[in-house]
C-alpha cells in the first residue's frame, strides 16, 4: 500500500496552512518521533541501484520521513530530494547530540578514477570555498543564513580498491555557536555515484569518523549496478572525474557543483518547538493512518 506515503506527500503540499490553523495544541520531541517508522535490515533504496545492510547500531528513514527531520527539525531549506536518511540507533536526531546520514544519489554515467592520484587538496579547498562564498549573496536573498567553508575536517582519500571516497569539511553556518561538520562518502558505481553526508557538530568529529566507517562498510549497489559492471560498449561516460567528486572549478565546469551544493546539508539548526508547534496536525495524520482502510477498489 502507498496510503500512508500519499497521505504524508499530501501533508508537505498543506502543511504551512494547516499547521497555522491547528487550535489542538502539540505534542512533544519524542512522542513526534515515535511516529517515524525507523528500519533496520536490508533496505532496497529508491531506483534499486544501491542496498543498505543496516546493522542494529544505526536506523533508516524513507525519504518522506526524511524531509520531516531535515526540514522541520533541522531546519534546512525545503526541496532536497534524498533516498532516505541513516540515523545512529542510540540517540534521537532531535537532540543536540543526534546526527544524521542524508543519502543521495547522481546518475552522469561511469566516473573514471584516473586522476585519484593526481589531485591536489589544498587547491580544491580553496576552490570550494570561493564556490561558497559566491552563493552567499542568493541564500541571504532567500532568507537563510551564510555558509562558510573553514577548512578540511578531514582529508579526501580515495580507496581505489572500493571505488570509495571520503573527506570531510568544517563549516560555519549562520551565527551558531558551534561549528558543523560534513562528512561526506561517495560510492563509485555503473552508472553514477551513492552520496551520502553526515551532518553533526564539530564536537563530534572523532565519534563520526568511526560510525562513517561502519556505513561504509554496509553500503553496496546491487549486482549489475557495480562499478565493475561498467560496459564501455553501451555505457555513459561521466564528464568529471574523481576531482569535481570533491568538489572546485572542475565541478563547476561541469555543472556538478551546482547539484553538490544543492545536496549540501547546512547543519541542524534545532526546531524543536517548530515541531512541537506541528505536532497536532502530524498527530491526527499518523491517527487516520492508524484508522481502518477502506477495502480497495482496483
Amino acid at each position: 500500500m502507498k496510503l500512508r506515503s500519499l497521505v504524508i506527500g499530501l501533508l508537505f503540499g498543506f502543511m504551512t496552512a494547516a499547521f497555522a490553523a491547528d487550535e489542538d495544541g502539540g505534542m512533544t520531541a519524542e512522542q513526534f518521533e515515535a511516529q517515524l517508522n525507523y528500519q533496520s535490515g536490508k533496505i532496497m533504496l529508491p531506483g534499486k541501484k544501491a542496498v543498505l545492510n543496516v546493522p542494529t547500531t544505526f536506523r533508516y528513514l524513507d525519504p518522506v520521513e526524511s524531509k520531516l527531520i531535515l526540514e522541520n527539525a533541522w531546519g534546512n531549506p525545503p526541496g532536497k530530494e534524498t533516498l532516505g536518511m541513516l540515523f545512529p540507533a542510540d540517540v534521537s536526531p532531535l537532540t543536540e547530540e543526534g546526527w544524521g546520514v542524508v543519502i543521495t544519489y547522481v546518475e552522469d554515467g561511469h566516473i573514471s578514477d584516473e586522476d585519484a592520484d593526481a589531485i591536489n587538496y589544498d587547491e580544491m579547498l580553496t576552490e570550494i570555498q570561493k564556490g561558497t562564498e559566491g552563493a552567499n549573496a542568493a541564500r541571504r536573498d532567500a532568507g537563510y543564513p551564510e555558509l562558510h567553508i573553514l577548512g578540511w575536517a578531514e582529508r579526501p582519500f580515495y580507496d581505489k580498491s572500493a571505488r570509495k571516497l571520503y573527506w570531510a569539511k568544517e563549516i560555519q553556518f549562520g551565527g551558531g555557536a558551534q561549528n558543523t561538520l560534513n562528512y561526506d562518502i561517495r560510492v563509485l558505481g555503473r552508472e553514477g555515484v551513492l552520496v551520502m553526508n553526515a551532518v553533526a557538530g564539530m564536537n563530534q568529529l572523532a565519534l563520526i569518523k568511526t560510525r562513517m566507517q561502519d556505513v561504509l562498510a554496509f553500503t553496496e549497489f546491487t549486482p549489475g549496478n557495480t562499478y565493475a559492471d561498467f560496459n564501455e560498449s553501451t555505457d555513459k561516460v561521466a564528464t568529471y572525474g574523481i576531482a569535481a567528486l570533491v568538489g572546485g572549478a572542475l565541478a563547476a565546469k561541469t555543472g556538478l557543483l551546482a547539484k553538490l551544493m544543492a545536496l549540501l546539508v547546512a547543519g541542524k539548526k534545532f526546531l524543536i518547538l517548530a515541531v512541537v508547534a506541528v505536532g497536532a496536525a502530524v498527530k491526527r495524520l499518523f491517527a487516520r493512518k492508524r484508522e481502518p482502510a477502506a477495502p480497495a477498489t482496483e
